[in-house]
């Protein structure tokens, strides 16, 4: 009750603030101010041009500088500095990553010409601009005093999407994609690295593209930002369900020069982390590198408390389960940008990851009957050696093409990923006499070894044409093929001949194809204050999956569908917008879902496809509020509905075929489910020196079961909150804070694992639900060098909290696990930036440039 207080007082804290907001400049959601519509986040404007003489002639090695102009609180206008360049040898120049929605000025000098000044302002959805032939006449003036500037936003907002900067969270340095994503407003993280978005499980995208890698495989100071798709337009594949988009965005880097970083770290685990990066740009050529690696640590505690009524006489489990895992993984990436000119841009993009991973599980089971002496009749103790390891790769080759009409562009991507997956797992189980584990009465070897390997295509092509000055048509194809092989054999020790024997009715051997092939148009429109975005995708899927042991194969062809979407948005002056928004997407299931293969490898978890399974279809409405207050402190509020019919989820059956009776985890299709929710977001800079965000989502979830010996649970409101704050303190100190809770909730559907394989399965998503927690994270960290050098401290997971705890019930059981996972883990980190910008643009006599991090 006392953490419920302090996130109601603290979020009612906010909310005054909000409405007070501090005295500055204009609001930035107001006239001109980038608010819901069409656009892009605050700083990835740009701005092209030629530099010519009075004959036509284009000037090389000229000066362009692009300036930030504002004025401070006594009404001076300052001109900070956001860009510096020169011009190509033809004349040409084109400056990236601009401020969007806030007025700059560009300088352009020659020596023996005039100085040329023009005022400029990008405003979504016009964030490129073709400058044109730009012409200077006289002699150059000199540079006055700037202030070198650069900040970006902690959160910006688009019409179909929210665009949150995680590229200065300290709190997650060292750590992978999933410590990113913890600090993430909407997005909530389990302690097994499972992601919900408003209850759901999203897809996750990796620069906008399907990824075969896992989020603890990438880390977290390879990323950028994050997008929140939460209701995905037409222009998105409308596979995954109604739970939307997560898009990791990694870092880039087009500055001219060469700069880069050194990194290291380690945590109280006893793990270790490293990494460096370089880009190199010269003229024409964009070349940058990244190398990460990380050695991981980890322990797990856990224990399960089961009642089987299915048994005669009813039975009682308890298991205590100790996990500790020692593990590496190294992602490298290499990026080569071409311009072959001011508007066209070819790129070529790889990567490659390496995880390797050994664990060691203990195990302690005892079982009781009802019996009138409640005498223990079993005891049973299991260890568990498994390693596992993953290769992938992937090479994204793009093009982009801008023309002289603003804002029409067209794009091709060809995409390639692949990976190839190893397990090898031994099970020891001894077994002892009833009442005396000190007496050995029999003992069970089990392995299993498998591998797999995934790959992936994706084709597409966009083209942007603006009809009008208002109005915009986007078109767009698309083809995803994507192949699995799995092999899974489970091996049992013979006695008699002292080794292994193949079990091949517990081999879980199959290969898939799936191809899904999509086109889709939008057009949007702004007339007055008032914006649409209407959308229209149509997909054509089918499916293969064949097991390799016996032959059997399953098809399943998708014929098309359409997917249509619609946004609208209306702006009600004062910084105000409200926006409205419907989408319809799909789910179909996959091939572990489908084949009616038993697996029985772990004895607690024996799960069974279904054949007869069709395609879920979610309808999600959302409606949203956005109030931009003075200083870009924001307000963000959201009310959505969500309703699926067929809704595949996880399902409880017995079965006795063999003389007992067995608990089999599978899938069905629920007759429909509905979830409705409303979410706050606030950012808000508090002062220069200290901002904070809070997100809170409250919502309902119901499923319904048509099978007439389901249990369905009742609709259960669930909320929970996220809170972080950030002090720029003196001396070049800062400090983070960040805190979440999560409320009794639903378990989550059950879902498929990005990695070959079987997925892990919750016992039951329409049969449980998690107990409430919460987590508190702080870090610390110091610049040296002028910045250059930078010190980090972090503690996550401070009181111990982050323990999930689970509820399952159904006609045949009930149970409750719990774990706990790392916690109180402190991570202490180094980073060193360096780097060169081309200094000739600078070197101008009386030139007096100061630089100041935000």
């Amino acid at each position: 009750m006392k953490k419920i207080i302090a996130v109601i007082i603290c979020l009612f804290s906010i909310g005054r603030l909000l409405a007070q907001p501090p005295a500055g400049g204009p609001p930035a959601g107001g006239p001109g101010g980038p608010g819901f519509g069409p656009g892009a986040s605050a700083n990835s404007g740009h701005l092209y041009g030629k530099l010519v003489d009075s004959a036509g002639k284009g000037i090389g090695r000229a000066s362009v500088l692009i300036l930030k102009v504002s004025v401070d609180a006594t009404g001076k206008r300052k001109e900070m500095l956001v860009k510096g360049l020169t011009t190509q040898g033809n004349g040409d120049f084109s400056a990236e990553d601009l401020p969007v929605g806030v007025p700059l000025k560009l300088k352009a000098t020659a020596v023996g010409y005039s100085e040329w000044d023009q005022e400029i302002t990008l405003r979504a959805p016009s964030i490129e601009k073709d400058l044109g032939s730009l012409r200077l006449m006289s002699k150059a003036k000199e540079l006055e005093q700037v202030v070198v500037t650069a900040s970006k936003p902690a959160m910006s907002v688009d019409m179909d999407k929210k665009v949150f900067n995680v590229s200065k969270d300290i709190v997650s340095a060292g750590g992978s994609g999933l410590d990113v994503l913890k600090n993430v407003p909407s997005i909530n993280v389990d302690i097994d690295g499972n992601i919900s978005l408003r209850g759901g499980s999203p897809q996750i995208f990796v620069d906008g593209k399907p990824t075969l890698l896992t989020l603890d495989q990438i880390p977290a100071d390879a990323i950028e930002s994050v997008e929140v798709i939460t209701n995905p337009s037409a222009k998105y594949d409308a596979s995954g369900g109604g739970a939307g988009i997560l898009n990791i965005v990694l870092k880039k880097n087009r500055k001219s020069g060469y700069n880069g970083s050194v990194r290291g770290g380690a945590d109280s685990y006893g793990g270790v982390n490293g990494g460096a990066s370089l880009n190199v740009r010269e003229n024409k050529f964009n070349i940058s590198a990244d190398i990460n690696a990380r050695a991981m640590r980890d322990r797990t505690t856990g224990s399960l408390v089961r009642t089987d009524y299915s048994t005669s006489p009813t039975t009682f489990l308890n298991e205590h389960q100790l996990d500790t895992n020692r593990g590496h993984a190294i992602f490298g990436r290499l990026g080569l940008d071409y311009f072959l000119t001011n508007k066209a841009t070819l790129s070529l993009t790889g990567f490659m990851v390496h995880f390797g991973m050994n664990s060691t599980s203990n195990l302690a089971f005892s079982t009781d009957s009802l019996y009138s002496s409640w005498k223990v009749n079993q005891l049973s103790a299991e260890e568990i050696g498994s390693s596992r390891s993953f290769n992938g790769r992937g090479v994204t080759l793009g093009f982009k093409q801008l023309f002289a009409k603003e804002k029409e562009e067209w794009t091709a991507d060809a995409s390639y990923f692949s990976g190839n997956a190893d397990n090898h797992s031994d099970y020891t189980t001894n077994y002892f006499a009833a009442g005396n584990p000190s007496s050995l009465s029999s003992s069970q070897l089990q392995k299993i070894i498998g591998g797999g390997n995934d790959h992936n295509i994706v084709l597409q092509t966009d083209f942007t044409d603006p009809l009008t000055p208002h109005t915009t048509l986007e078109t767009g194809l698309r083809a995803a093929l994507q192949g699995r092989r799995n092999i899974n054999n489970n091996y049992n020790f013979n006695t008699d001949s002292g080794d292994y024997v193949l079990a091949p009715s517990a081999a879980s051997n199959y290969k898939s194809e799936n191809n899904v092939y999509a086109a889709y148009a939008t057009l949007a429109s702004t007339i007055g204050n008032f914006s649409y975005k209407a959308g229209l995708r149509v997909e054509s899927s089918n499916y293969h999956g064949t097991l390799l042991n016996s032959g059997q194969g399953f098809s399943n062809q998708y014929p098309l569908s359409l997917f249509p979407s619609l946004f609208l948005g209306q702006k009600l002056g004062d910084g105000q917008e409200l926006q409205l928004s419907y989408t319809r997407r799909v789910n179909r299931p996959n091939f572990f879902q489908l084949v009616p293969y038993t697996d029985s490898s772990n004895r607690l978890n024996i799960t069974r496809g279904n054949p007869d399974l069709v395609p879920e279809f979610t309808q999600s409405l959302e409606l949203s509020y956005l109030k931009t207050f003075s200083r870009n402190s924001t307000l963000l509020a959201s009310v959505y509905y969500k309703h699926t019919d067929h809704l595949i989820t996880g399902y409880i059956e017995t079965d006795s075929s063999g003389g007992t009776t067995t608990l089999i985890n599978t899938f069905i299709n629920a007759e429909s489910s509905y979830s409705l929710g409303g979410e706050l977001t606030a950012q808000l800079p508090v002062t220069r020196w200290w901002d904070l965000s809070a997100n809170v989502n409250a919502y309902q979830s119901k499923i319904n079961v048509a099978a007439s010996d389901a249990l369905a649970p009742q609709a259960l409101w669930s909320w929970f909150g996220k809170l972080n704050t950030n002090f720029r303190l003196p001396s070049n100190w800062s400090l983070q804070l960040s805190g979440m809770y999560q409320s009794k909730s639903n378990l989550p559907v059950s879902t498929n694992s990005n990695q070959p394989g079987p997925p892990q399965m919750n016992q039951s998503a329409s049969q449980g639900y998690i107990k409430p927690f919460y987590e508190a994270d702080i870090a610390v960290k110091k610049g040296l060098l002028n910045n250059k050098l930078s010190l980090m401290l972090s503690w996550n997971d401070i009181f111990r909290s982050r323990k999930q705890d689970q509820y399952t019930y159904s006609t045949y059981l009930t149970q409750e696990y719990s774990r706990l996972r790392n916690p109180q883990v402190v991570r202490l980190g180094i980073t060193y930036n360096f780097g060169k910008v081309d200094a000739s643009l600078f070197k101008r006599k009386n030139n007096n440039i100061q630089s100041e991090e935000q």
